[in-house]
This record gives structure tokens, C-alpha cells and sequence, in this order.
């Protein structure tokens, strides 16, 4: 398996992210080819030390990196890609990784 982890910084105005966020971004990536899996946070984010940074933590699941590769590079995955813009005010990052049970 690989996951897509996003990392949304807080936003400008966090009820607009949040009305955007779930009402337009999520069904649009959720057409996604090879999407397994999607989860986002509930609530605040946090660290050991405190606040985080951190609004929101999207984990987008594939059966591997080439599954990745291949849903990014289909429209469905280039419009999710380029709807990110459109309410990520805070920020964003993106982390690719094959994971492994242990």
C-alpha cells in the first residue's frame, strides 16, 4: 500500500475551508481512479508540546506509488490537484510513502 498525506496549515478563515473543503474538494477527489482509502482528521491538531500549525490532515490511500503516479496524472487527479489552490489559503504540503505493517 502507499498513502498521500496532506498537510493543511491553518487557513485564513477556517469556516471557509471547511464549507469548501467538504462540500466541493472532497467529492472531487473522491473520484479518484484507485482510491482506496480517505481520511481526514477530526478536530483540532495537536502535537506533544501543544498547538500544532496543523488545521486538517488528509491520508489518501493506493495500493502502491505507480497507483499514485497513475491516479495524479488522470483527470480526475488533475482537477483535485488543481482545486487545492482554491481553499488551501494556510498552506499546504505533500507526502508520498509506501507503508508496511509491523
Amino acid at each position: 500500500m502507499a498513502d498521500l498525506v496532506v498537510l493543511y496549515k491553518t487557513p485564513k478563515d477556517p469556516a471557509d475551508f471547511d464549507k469548501y473543503y467538504f462540500e466541493n474538494h472532497i467529492p472531487i477527489a473522491k473520484k479518484i481512479p484507485g482510491l482506496r482509502k480517505y481520511t481526514v482528521s477530526k478536530g483540532p491538531v495537536a502535537t506533544p508540546a501543544g498547538p500544532s500549525p496543523l488545521y486538517l490532515i488528509a491520508t489518501l490511500t493506493f495500493d502502491s506509488m505507480a497507483a499514485i503516479q497513475a491516479a495524479f496524472g488522470s483527470p480526475e487527479g488533475k482537477a483535485t490537484a488543481a482545486d487545492v489552490p482554491k481553499f488551501a489559503s494556510g498552506g499546504v504540503e505533500m507526502h508520498l510513502f509506501e507503508t508496511a505493517e509491523v
